[in-house]
């Protein structure tokens, strides 16, 4: 037992390094296979042994629901800092901070070193503040709450791959960061996800204060960290000496640090920020501006609110003011009847803006939505514009948002489920039916050419289509007579479909439309249960053991396929000849140049639609990626390959051509 234990301590300290070098140093030192390898030999250890250190990586794995949230006492106050949106205003506070400082070493003989301040971005995330014991692993992570009580989320902070689980200093102490969602890993999450995130921040507050420890793991959240706010070891003489310790403790900390010692060199660093901010893979509103001198800071001390030593420059808002006209209820695929904004227009981040998202009726009354109100509008990441809040002004003069008790479309009674309403005529609630059909129909589930929205509403208003199976039924004499269809375009839908019938099975999982189920939950399903019949059986217990299947998306599968319509649509496909086939796909080549690399493809490439070179570069064992980062290992180009090419010359990541991929495989 003693022999297994002492494995199982070299196992966490050598994946924990590992994982360092990987997520912290973007300098991997042993292939995703090895660090698996050791990883699965440390998880049955730890089964066998049932010896477990809390530091371990195996407990980075999200898993349960917990009850609720408790209550967090952070040892030290998280501060605010104060905000500042002119340079007016940093040279007022460089000119109190100087006046303070000339009149200390004035009438001082310690005298204080030169007032110099360090610059680092503003993160728009979620902070997180986590705390480590005298052995140096971390026992606590918490939100910032108040300031003084925070929200346990330990477990949750525990997903976040670069965060350490245990440091090398022996004192007790609280590290401040900010959680945030990274552009890529919001990009992957909405590719899977029936109900899309919208924005970056929300993604990372979303996911910290979730009860379900595996949806936070799905987000894939960064940490960066910059501040100890308690410390029991040695002091820091300044803040260049406390970011240089949290570097070497290995926390991620972003590159960008900048020591200024006069407004034309703060000015200087500002503009620099504001120009590439929208370039960077994660968000950020502003730049912090702190003393680097701690007896200073000191000197200088706090207000009620804020330090008197900091404060954060915040770049121009990308959020605005306007008048909240009416509210469009709209249908999606899964019958939800959800509320949109209809604004008076006004311009914001360059654009017009008309509509905007209200999610829910939950939502609408917690912000104080009304008809009539001057409403606060937010535009993050090019998504449609969030309304966040009512500005408070005319509330005399507004209506209360009220939903519809029937369906706006067919007039159906509409219910409440949790949070959404949902329009329950599946069988002829146009906007439900045409979602469907055309989700069915495009290029990742059944791919079906030239079936267009227009073209699903056209079949289902003068041809009565009314169901999947009602494609496979169509004939070309009733296609003739429509508008807009000849004889060419006719049979070239008839063809399409026709050739949809041979299919990939993850296709037509994906087709079929499953709450929750993307493309790459689909492909997950069918590698481990093979056949369409062992997915259809699958209990919850066996689907949540699949990768990235926790126990939301476990329910909504069991669920769907217990549906009586559902089965006997599927059925009438199967019967009408559509053949989902799954072979086994072995990895080409093991060892090859490509495997367990990130490649992101751009630009138009000769032999390969955007679908087969990612089915090829995975057959290959490489990860495809939508955006060029640190960790993508080549950038495959096309014709026309625009900003990714220029991102990848920038970071030195290896370009390849076509013709050059073609020779490397």
């Amino acid at each position: 037992m003693e022999n297994r234990e002492d494995r199982i301590r070299e196992l966490v300290e050598e994946l924990n390094e590992y994982s360092h070098e990987y997520y912290v140093l973007d300098k991997p030192s042993i292939s995703d296979k090895e660090y698996d390898k050791k990883y699965d030999e440390l998880l049955n250890l730890e089964k066998e042994t049932g010896f477990v250190l809390s530091y371990s990586p195996t407990q980075r794995v999200g898993d349960g629901v917990l009850p609720e949230f408790s209550k967090y006492a952070h040892k030290a106050r998280l501060w605010s800092l104060d905000k500042a949106q002119s340079l007016e205003e940093i040279k007022e506070w460089h000119k109190r901070n100087k006046k303070l400082w000339d009149e200390y070493n004035r009438t001082n003989e310690d005298k204080l070193p030169e007032l110099t301040y360090i610059l680092t971005k503003k993160f728009d995330g979620l902070t997180l503040n986590c705390t480590y014991d005298k052995n140096g692993v971390l026992i606590k992570a918490a939100t910032r709450g108040t300031g003084e009580i925070g929200e346990d989320i330990t477990l949750q902070g525990k997903t976040i791959k670069s965060l350490p689980l245990k440091i090398s200093y022996n004192s007790l102490m609280e590290i401040h960061g900010e959680a945030i969602m990274t552009k890529e890993a919001f990009e992957e999450y909405n590719k899977n996800s029936d109900v899309p995130l919208k924005n970056l921040r929300n993604g990372a507050a979303g996911a910290l204060r979730n009860l379900n420890i595996k949806e936070t793991a799905r987000r894939n959240l960064t940490a960066f960290f910059y501040d100890i706010g308690y410390n029991e070891g040695r002091p820091f003489n300044t803040y260049l000496e406390m970011l240089d310790f949290i570097k070497d403790q290995g926390f991620l900390m972003d590159d960008y640090i900048r020591e200024c010692s006069t407004i034309g060199e703060i000015e200087k660093e500002i503009s620099y920020i504001d120009n590439i901010r929208f370039n960077l893979n994660y968000d950020i509103d502003g730049v912090v501006i702190a003393i680097n001198d701690m007896r200073t800071r000191e000197l200088l001390g706090y207000t009620v609110k804020f330090p008197k030593w900091a404060i954060a420059y915040k770049f121009e808002a990308q959020e605005t003011t306007t008048k909240l006209l009416d509210v469009e209820w709209n249908v999606g695929r899964s019958g939800r009847v959800s509320p949109t904004a209809i604004l008076e227009p006004v311009e914001l981040a360059g654009v017009t803006v008309k509509r905007a998202t209200l999610n829910n009726m939950d939502d609408i009354k917690r912000k104080g939505v009304k008809i009539g109100a001057e409403v606060f509008v937010r535009r993050s990441n090019d998504v449609i514009p969030e309304i966040m809040g009512v500005t408070g002004e005319a509330l005399e003069n507004t209506r209360e948002i009220e939903p519809p008790s029937n369906c706006p479309y067919c007039n159906s009674e509409v219910i409440l489920n949790g949070a959404h309403y949902f329009c329950e005529n599946t069988l002829s609630c146009k906007p439900q039916l045409v979602k469907s059909i055309v989700h069915y129909g495009s290029r990742e589930a059944m791919n079906i050419a030239g079936f267009s929205e227009k073209t699903a509403e056209q079949l289902f208003e003068e041809l009565d289509l009314r169901t999947l199976g009602d494609l496979y039924k169509l004939e070309k004499d009733n296609l003739l007579k429509l508008e807009r269809f000849g004889e060419k375009k006719a049979q070239n839908l008839l063809d399409a479909i026709e050739k949809s019938k041979n299919c990939e099975l993850h296709s037509f999982l994906y087709a079929l439309g499953i709450p929750n189920v993307g493309v790459k939950t689909s492909k997950d399903l069918v590698k481990r249960f093979k056949t369409l019949e062992n997915i259809q059986v699958a209990t919850f217990e066996e689907l949540v053991e699949v990768e990235d299947v926790g126990d939301i998306v476990a329910k909504c599968i069991t669920e769907f396929f217990k549906d009586e319509k559902i089965k006997n649509s599927i059925d009438e496909l199967l019967s009408l000849g559509i053949t989902p086939k799954y072979e086994e796909k072995d990895i080409q080549s093991e060892g090859n140049v490509f495997q367990g690399k990130t490649v992101v493809v751009t630009g138009s490439l000769k032999n390969y639609s955007r679908s087969s070179i990612k089915e090829k570069l995975e057959s290959l064992g490489a990860k495809v990626s939508g955006s060029v980062s640190k960790k993508t290992s080549y950038v495959l180009i096309g014709e026309d390959p625009g900003s990714k090419y220029d991102k990848a010359k920038e970071l030195n990541i290896q370009v390849i051509s076509e013709e050059e991929f073609e020779k490397m495989i």
